[in-house]
């Protein structure tokens, strides 16, 4: 009796599943908008250096925005045909929710009531962070737990307005906030004394500290308060647009592992004389049919990499080293690495 209740159980689950409402809610037409448009209109920061600003010919570039760019070279064949929307903390999730982008590339933390409650869907993590301070070394202080009483610039509509009160609250101090909607914002504020200390995720804070006339004359704290997974994010409700930009995200990620480079996807892609590895091959199109999966054609991953190189050269282009902000991987390394960053396989 009991094994037959359960099978009467796993029927009526089933059927469930396949009512026609239920598997159409699972998927939308967002491809074919972005296809009909000829165009992917992503939704990036107002300005934050490294990740996604303008440059003196007053292009979009960044961390962000080269993962936009890879989405529309795989969806569109041409990683110029992108609509970039300049988006705050506040504004980024009803822009999202209303279709007035497909996708989300703005440094966003991915959080449970983001994720179940908002209706959105966060298709990965290409960089993690985690919550930070930065105060003038005039200030005298070295550690975040000396800020009792300090004024503190903050973006509003984001994770780190929740994490300060608990940070604050759990050492029994008091803070004065001093709410802000963009980084440049912050940065005014900051630098016109208005608060004592600016809190933001620590890449935000390189990139703002990377800004200033004299930057050697500010720090960034020890303390690290909360965990901020960063990835992009696209409406739930379309299970194949949120599969196409996990997977480009994962195949720029793979490509590293896998040592595709800019420079060399397009002979590793050849059919005849190309890469000997399989899992390669199949990333790269030139065995299997995972591009016909996704809706796409063969090429949608070579195409992604052609268009700005894998995780490591983004990286290194924007945030690495040798750039302004000058951050190491970290964590952000690959996990062959010392690293916890990798990507499901081409399987």
């Amino acid at each position: 009796m009991i094994a037959t209740t359960r099978r009467v159980l796993s029927c009526a689950v089933l059927a469930a599943f396949a009512l026609p409402g239920i598997v159409g809610s699972a998927h939308g037409a967002t491809l074919d908008d972005v296809r009909a448009a000829d165009e992917l209109k992503c939704g990036i920061n107002t300005g934050l250096a490294g990740f996604a600003n303008t440059d003196d010919a007053g292009n979009w570039v960044g961390f962000d925005v080269d993962y936009c760019k890879a989405l529309a070279a795989a969806v569109l064949g041409d990683a110029s045909k992108i609509q970039y929307v300049s988006l705050t903390g506040k504004n980024r999730f009803p822009a999202l929710q209303a279709g007035e982008i497909e996708v989300l590339a703005r440094n966003t933390t991915w959080t449970f009531s983001r994720d179940v409650d908002l209706g959105l869907t966060f298709v990965g993590v290409n960089y993690y962070d985690g919550q930070g301070f930065l105060g003038p070394k005039s200030l005298g202080v070295s550690s975040a737990t000396e800020l009792d009483g300090a004024s503190v610039c903050i973006q509003t509509g984001t994770t780190t307005e929740l994490n300060l009160a608990d940070f604050f609250r759990t050492h029994n101090m008091a803070y004065e906030p001093v709410p802000i909607e963009t980084n440049s914002e912050a940065r005014a504020a900051y630098e016109a004394d208005r608060c004592d200390v600016y809190t933001s995720d620590a890449s935000g804070l390189a990139a703002t500290k990377a800004t200033f006339d004299n930057p050697d004359d500010h720090m960034v704290l020890p303390e690290i308060i909360s965990k901020e997974p960063l990835g992009p994010v696209v409406r739930q409700g379309d299970d194949q647009w949120a599969d196409i930009t996990r997977w480009v995200l994962n195949a720029l990620i793979s490509a590293e592992e896998l040592g595709v480079t800019q420079a060399n996807v397009e002979a590793l892609a050849q059919k005849d004389g190309g890469s000997d590895n399989p899992e390669v091959q199949r990333l790269l199109g030139s065995e299997g049919s995972m591009g016909a999966m996704l809706g796409l054609d063969a090429d949608w991953a070579a195409r992604a990499i052609m268009a700005v190189g894998n995780y490591s050269e983004i990286f290194e282009r924007h945030l690495g080293p040798d750039t302004r902000l000058g951050l190491e991987r970290g964590l952000n390394a690959l996990y062959s690495a010392g690293g916890i960053l990798y990507s499901p396989p081409f399987r």
